[in-house]
């Protein structure tokens, strides 16, 4: 965005008396396309694919960090500026003569673990970079999708990078089942497993990429630039930025949580700025140690309808078989049906049960209560049911 925009933008959200101008700034699931920060670590992930550059593939590599860390905002921000801005117009890497011979070709394509959950999609995913024609999302089946990789790699000097992020979440398409979809084209593919952790019998033969937590001051740096084009002029002072990135502790997911609730806090209240007890109440509201919204947001929609459901009625301190009628009288689902969903749920993690005072000789009674930003899933997720 140029700089024409950004005051024309900001001129009409103070006209109209807005507090966030841009929720994609503020939101903690959409990345920069330059990370704030983070230049020592892309330097490193450099280091480790720079056989790239010599028509090579490197060897795998992990990419760890802590959640709120980074990690993805890295690996695809790289991504990007590989296939992009050095490439061709085929989104590739290569040497290009004016005679029109080409070099070798390397692709480098990102698959998100978190929407990626069978064979056939992990191949759609990948044959979405590495090919010019539309790739079918149905009427075809998995070998087809294979046969059409395995020719597309085909030549000597095709070669493709491939990131699996968020490899070892509990719903993602594991590190190991992706070695085994691409072993058909093994000799022309290399691979970058991005998570909190090494995949399984990682060896020292096989480089690690850490990214830390934010120190303060880089995070206090992080909500200052997404505050900066996120909100409008003067409505949060700096002030409040430091305390924001104090209160969360290098974890910059939780910093832009709190920061896009308080907004949304003040829009509620009619305010003209954001106000103290607007960043407190919108801390309040994202759990410690929780669950990174993108995981909510990656759900099914009826999921997603279920948890929004759930953060609008009082659940607190009522059992799930109640909780579940209730969520189930605002759809077209059952009780029984919520109440699965709910328990599948707490199994992820998503949400978590937590034990009611015995009623009597029976079962112990369980509540269940968010583990993400509820306010920010609010503004971002589906609408509540009347």
């Amino acid at each position: 965005m140029n700089l024409e925009e950004r005051i024309a933008r900001r001129r009409s959200a103070r006209k109209d008396r807005e507090i966030i101008v841009d929720r994609d700034d503020l939101s903690p699931v959409v990345h920069r396309s330059e990370p704030v920060g983070r230049g020592p670590v892309l330097e490193q992930l450099l280091d480790a694919l720079e056989p790239v550059f010599d028509g090579e593939l490197p060897p795998p590599v992990a990419v760890i960090g802590p959640t709120g860390s980074g990690t993805s905002a890295i690996i695809t921000a790289l991504f990007d500026a590989l296939n992009d801005r050095l490439s061709e117009s085929t989104r590739t890497i290569g040497t290009t003569t004016r005679a029109g011979s080409t070099g070798p070709v390397t692709w480098f394509v990102y698959v998100d673990g978190r929407r990626v959950e069978s064979a056939f999609a992990f191949y759609r995913a990948v044959l979405s970079v590495l090919s010019s024609d539309p790739v079918p999302k149905s009427g075809v089946g998995t070998g087809e999708l294979r046969d059409r990789l395995q020719t597309r790699l085909a030549q000597p000097n095709h070669r493709a990078v491939i990131a699996l992020d968020h490899h070892d979440e509990p719903e993602s398409l594991a590190y190991d089942r992706i070695d085994d979809l691409l072993e058909p084209v093994a000799d022309s593919v290399s691979t970058v497993a991005v998570g909190q952790r090494e995949p399984d019998d990682w060896n020292d033969e096989r480089p690690s990429v850490p990214v830390p937590a934010y120190r303060n001051h880089e995070l206090v740096d992080v909500v200052t630039d997404r505050a900066s084009t996120g909100l409008a002029a003067g409505v949060l002072d700096h002030e409040s930025i430091r305390d924001v990135a104090t209160w969360a502790d290098g974890n910059a997911h939780d910093a832009l949580a709190a920061l896009f609730g308080a907004g949304v806090l003040a829009t509620d209240d009619g305010s003209d700025r954001i106000e103290p007890h607007h960043l407190e109440m919108a801390q309040e509201h994202v759990p410690e140690n929780g669950v990174h919204l993108d995981r909510v947001l990656s759900l099914s929609k009826t999921r997603q309808q279920v948890l929004s459901d759930l953060v609008a009625v009082d659940s607190a301190d009522r059992p799930i078989r109640e909780v579940a009628a209730e969520i189930a009288s605002r759809s077209s689902l059952t009780a029984g049906t919520v109440k699965r969903f709910l328990y599948e749920l707490a199994d992820r993690g998503i949400i978590e049960r937590v034990p009611l005072p015995a009623n009597g000789s029976g079962r112990r009674p369980s509540a269940v209560v968010p583990r993400f930003p509820t306010i920010v899933f609010r503004a971002l997720g589906p609408a509540t049911n009347n």
